[in-house]
């Protein structure tokens, strides 16, 4: 009897031992058992092993990818999480009014500037938002103690000015005051929205943004017995600039924009598009006077109304978490917007000069009227436009030009202490920068894919 040493396992067989395990390797085979089979060339086994390989990791992977997916789908449904960021068309359409409005050739984030806005309230759980913190709160509705928003609206206005990281606000340096008083509906009270425009100017605002508006109160121009009305006056008295939205009939205009737009002093915002034409929805002043139905004196400059325009159409905001919306950013069309934009831009030149700041040296009523002369002489008009217009007022909002008119370029730094003596300098500046004034209306490309104006 031979024997074979099978070296592998250590023991050994005999040939009888031998046959018999080949019986049981057929049988397998029989039955279907896989067994492995070699007989062809080292080279195609080599292959096969490799193919099969291949073929392991391709589908371990969409394992992994599928378990991902179906992972990213939970995690976005819980609360507070947040995948991603804005689309990316937010961010082109908000680098372009940062461009028509000249906050991208200006420094400055607003900084040591109290800017109140009144409105809707605000949601300090959105991401861009986390960084912010409030300088004041007040609820005029219901009283609550903490900041949110209900409504929606107060927190795309808030973000236009101080949104970090996701989209880029105008002014986020600023110190934030919020009063609430416009409530889950969309509407406000006037006493309760006068009581925190009241309240602004108690906390040492320097700035009172109002995107928000109403029929104007009877005798306005003359005297007025609207308690909105009648706290806006005194708080420009106090040399706080208010800025307030003309309004969104323009599609079907009453005739004038709207209070407290419509306030002497009040630096009053209409609305463009990105290719810096009127909005269609934008309100038209009436500067003419009248005496039917609510009488209104003729306005003279620098307070025809409105003063100037501000982005209005398709403006990257923020949406605030928890509505119907179901996404962190959108965008908004409306003359709120505008305001907005307009009172980041006035935060950014008081902090550039900060003598003209409510406490400063020069500030005051006076530096509020000498603000809108400025304002007067550095917006920039459309082609053809040589003087104020119903629709577009003094022309589109450049900030870099209003610095620029102040004396520097807007790095946060003041070549000199400004005085009301500024203003002609101003006006003189304004004359040599008139062929930078001028503007045609940008039409985008063939090949454009953004909705059309």
């Amino acid at each position: 009897m031979r024997m074979r040493r099978m070296a592998e396992r250590g023991w050994w067989r005999s040939d009888d031992d031998i046959a018999d395990v080949a019986d049981a390797f057929q049988d397998e085979q029989n039955e279907g058992v896989p067994v492995p089979r070699f007989d062809g060339t080292d080279e195609e086994a080599q292959s096969r092993d490799a193919l099969g390989v291949v073929i392991g990791i391709s589908a371990g992977l969409i394992v992994l990818l599928s378990v991902a997916i179906v992972m990213l789908w939970v995690w976005s449904g819980i609360e507070g999480v947040n995948i991603g960021g804005p689309p990316s068309a937010l961010l082109t359409w908000e680098e372009e009014y940062r461009d028509l409005t000249g906050f991208n050739a200006v420094g400055g984030d607003g900084g040591g500037v109290v800017l109140c806005i009144v409105d809707s309230g605000i949601d300090l759980e959105h991401p861009d938002l986390e960084q912010l913190e409030l300088a004041g709160w007040l609820d005029a509705i219901d009283g609550i103690e903490h900041p949110y928003d209900n409504e929606g609206h107060g927190t795309a206005m808030a973000g236009i000015v101080v949104a970090r990281d996701g989209l880029h606000g105008n002014a986020p340096g600023v110190s934030l005051l919020v009063a609430k008083a416009i409530g889950e509906e969309g509407t406000g009270d006037d006493e309760q929205i006068a009581d925190a425009v009241d309240w602004c100017v108690e906390q040492q605002a320097d700035i009172v943004s109002l995107s928000l508006g109403g029929d104007q109160g009877f005798g306005s121009g003359f005297f007025s017995t609207d308690a909105l009305e009648q706290s806006v006056e005194d708080a420009i008295d106090e040399g706080v600039y208010v800025v307030a939205a003309a309004g969104n009939d323009g599609e079907d205009d009453d005739g004038d924009v709207e209070s407290p737009g419509s306030v002497e002093d009040v630096i009053c915002v209409g609305g463009i598009t990105r290719y810096g034409n009127i909005w269609v929805g934008s309100s038209e002043g009436d500067n003419n006077g009248r005496i039917w139905p609510n009488p209104i004196l003729p306005r003279d400059n620098p307070d025809k109304k409105p003063e100037l325009v501000a982005p209005a159409h398709e403006v990257p905001v923020l949406m605030a978490g928890g509505l119907e919306s179901g996404t962190w950013w959108g965008w908004s069309s409306g003359t709120s917007a505008a305001t907005a934009w307009v009172s980041g831009a006035l935060a950014v030149i008081l902090e550039a000069h900060p003598e003209m700041q409510r406490e400063g040296a020069s500030g005051g009523s006076g530096a509020v009227a000498q603000m809108k002369a400025l304002v007067m002489e550095n917006s920039q008009m459309e082609e053809g436009q040589s003087e104020h217009d119903d629709h577009y007022g003094y022309g589109h909002l450049r900030v870099d030009l209003l610095l620029q008119a102040l004396g520097n370029s807007g790095d946060g730094s003041s070549d000199s202490q400004t005085s009301s003596a500024d203003a002609s300098y101003a006006r003189t500046l304004a004359d040599e920068l008139q062929v930078v004034r001028r503007s045609t209306a940008r039409v985008p490309p063939d090949s454009s894919t953004k909705p059309s104006e």
